[in-house]
């Protein structure tokens, strides 16, 4: 299995954004990349998209540690529900719709495990991972 830290950066919000993808076992960035202007939950969707492509690509599965519980819990809690509604939810339009259906179509075509990481409290790879980041912002 492999194991892949994501996350992504936008500053100010909205605003540059970046993402990254850190391998577990080289501490090294696997894939980066920017957007010009965007969301912190847009980036943190990408890095984690990005980090099941490579898997994927690679014949693997993968464990993603990402300190995004937002994402976690979209494609663990609510994605399943909103797709059973022909993605709607009772309170209002589902925001990132187009990244929401995307990124939940990967996790359930793959062998994914998600890992909710605390950000920011000095965790070596999630510190790498948002180091790589802003420097892609």
């Amino acid at each position: 299995m492999r194991v892949l830290w994501t996350d992504g950066s936008a500053h100010p919000n909205p605003g540059p954004g970046g993402w990254a993808v850190i391998d577990a076992e080289t501490k090294q960035p696997i894939r980066t990349g920017a957007e010009k202007h965007t969301t912190n939950i847009r980036m943190e969707a990408t890095a984690i998209k990005e980090a099941i492509e490579y898997a994927a690509a690679n014949h693997d599965s993968v464990e993603i540690h990402t300190d995004s519980e937002f994402w976690i819990n979209v494609l663990t809690k609510w994605a399943p529900t909103w797709e059973k509604n022909n993605w709607t939810k009772k309170k209002g339009e589902i925001k990132n719709l187009d990244l929401v259906q995307e990124l939940y179509e990967l996790y359930q075509a793959n062998d994914v495990k998600l890992i909710w990481e605390k950000g920011h409290a000095g965790t070596e790879l999630n510190e790498l991972a948002d180091k790589a980041a802003r420097s892609a912002r």
